[in-house]
């Protein structure tokens, strides 16, 4: 029996998150340190399934298979393609900065602090009050999470993953809100409330239809297995109704679509991540959110073609709304964080836009569009919450001449939006142009709408730079201090990546193209071919 690889590595973080929340309360730097030691461990052990992977060997690959809940025909799978390592290691990738950059994020208020030298939680049992470590230990077990959802090939047991996820980002949204919240703690604490609740009523809502999508999969072809599944299709033994399959796929969809988020079931994202810190605002966005997208290619596309054909123009039409309403709203923004969260918005829409064009280009750029997407999403809000935290404001009106104070701060936070804007140079520009050429060839009209959202993009970064980084030196700007060594640490290799990638995407292609070439077998598409006129 081989290495279980890929048990291994999401093991290993939800191992590293029990020992963080064990560690003592006094021990908070000792917990900082172990959560950040687990998260490099995993990178490493990622590191090695992105190298082992072979992108013209099997279609799924490293592959475990274990009985589960016999009775009911649920077995523990796992096998990983193109796709799915390449988000599997994005997501190891982005936990190393996200916890580098919520270092004091949840160290004990001066208020909790007060509490204890009177006698409260932290003098009657060291044990008792430990928010820095439930903090790290909750982040290591979403990332333990989110590589099982990326490497699961049981339906059910990703449905599992699925809908777990959502109770320790309920707590990180909910217990460690942002500091910079105006008005008094008790205001913040009630919006931090209203956001977590959201975001978790909208999930579970998504994931209660998707639990009867899913008992009616296994009802109609007998098994949770994507394999087992797809060899039934082949050999012609399932037959699946069309009205049938159509209802399954939006049981799915409608989860997903919530995930992702895709309008209209976008309204908690905001919320979200305007009210949790700055490196769970990075989670939600640039991680969580991606299994919902990814979804998408594996289980609705694989498992339900001909309904993903059928529903294609309505979803190509909510696509473009999201392209367009998120950065019409993220141009009005006031707030930093949340003008972020609308350009999220708009990014997703392209996304969804490649995965339904239904065309090989389209679905490799919406691949490479969720890891490029993460890695500039992370760069920019990571900076943008180091601003904040040294002004203590999101409000986009209390800054001004920044970059005459803090040059290095003012240039990663350019670099970081020059790539929310797709510069070409920068990764996302690659993800974005194969997306709209992808959606062009096969759909003319929707490519040219689409590109609406670019001219926005331009739009609300280069304002949103301009009015906090250019003019005058505004009151409490002028002491402002530059990027430390440790926020170094996360804006310089994220600002390397999307510069690497950008010139340089083939290790990504190369491994997503094969994957990207089974979905489009999948649901019976091949790319439109260019019409040429006959010389005469």
């Amino acid at each position: 029996m081989s290495f279980p690889l890929l048990t291994a590595t999401a093991a290993l973080p939800a191992i590293g998150a029990i020992a963080t929340a064990a560690v003592p309360a006094a021990r908070r730097t000792a917990a900082k340190w172990l959560a950040l030691a687990v998260s490099l461990a995993t990178l490493v052990l990622a590191g090695i399934v992105f190298a082992r992977f072979e992108p013209g060997g099997d279609r799924y690959q490293l592959t475990e298979s274990h009985a589960w809940i016999k009775d009911f025909g649920v077995r523990y799978e796992l096998g990983v393609d193109g796709i799915g390592v390449a988000l599997l290691a994005l997501t190891a990738l982005l936990i190393p900065f996200v916890i580098l950059a919520g270092w004091h994020d949840a160290d004990p208020s001066p208020s909790s602090q007060l509490r204890s030298s009177r006698g409260g939680p932290n003098e009657t049992n060291p044990y008792h009050w430990r928010p820095t470590q439930g903090f790290f230990a909750l982040i290591l077990m979403v990332e333990a999470m989110v590589i099982l959802s990326f490497t699961a090939t049981d339906v059910f047991l990703f449905y599992i993953l699925f809908e777990a996820m959502l109770i320790p980002m309920y707590f990180l949204i909910g217990g460690f809100g942002d500091r910079s919240h105006a008005g008094s703690d008790e205001n913040a604490a009630t919006q931090r409330s209203y956001a977590a609740v959201k975001f978790l009523l909208y999930n579970l809502a998504g994931g209660l239809i998707m639990l009867a999508a899913v008992i009616g999969l296994y009802v109609v072809a007998g098994s949770f297995s994507l394999s087992e599944i797809a060899e039934a299709r082949a050999n012609g033994s399932l037959d699946m109704a069309s009205s049938t399959e159509r209802w399954l796929f939006l049981g799915f969809f409608f989860a997903f679509a919530v995930k992702a988020p895709l309008w209209p079931l976008h309204t908690w994202l905001p919320n979200a991540m305007g009210e949790a810190t700055t490196p769970v605002a990075v989670l939600i966005t640039a991680v969580v959110d991606k299994v919902g997208t990814f979804a998408m290619l594996r289980f609705c596309l694989q498992l339900f073609p001909e309904a993903s054909k059928w529903a294609t123009p309505v979803i190509l039409v909510l696509a473009l709304i999201s392209i367009v309403y998120g950065a019409l709203l993220a141009v009005g923004q006031r707030d930093i964080k949340r003008l972020i969260a609308y350009a999220s918005i708009s990014h997703f829409g392209f996304i969804v836009l490649g995965i339904f064009a239904m065309t090989s280009q389209g679905q490799s750029g919406a691949t490479l569009y969720m890891v490029n997407h993460g890695i500039s999403t992370a760069a920019l809000m990571l900076v943008a919450g180091f601003l904040i935290t040294r002004r203590g404001s999101r409000l986009i009106a209390d800054y001004g001449g920044v970059q005459k104070v803090a040059p290095v701060l003012a240039g990663t936070f350019l670099i970081g939006g020059l790539a929310t804007l797709s510069l070409p140079g920068l990764a996302p520009f690659v993800s974005e142009f194969l997306v709209l050429v992808g959606a062009f060839s096969a759909y003319p009209v929707v490519g040219i709408i689409a590109t609406v959202g670019i001219v926005l993009a331009a739009l609300y970064v280069l304002v949103l730079y301009q009015r906090t980084m250019t003019g005058p030196v505004r009151e409490g700007i002028g002491s402002m201090p530059d990027l430390k060594v440790r926020e170094l640490a996360v804006a310089l290799p994220l600002i390397a990546l999307l510069i690497f990638l950008g010139v340089f995407p083939k290790p990504l292609t190369e491994v997503v193209n094969p994957a990207v070439q089974h979905t489009m077998h999948d649901v019976q598409k091949k790319d439109p071919q260019p019409e040429v006129e006959a010389a005469k």
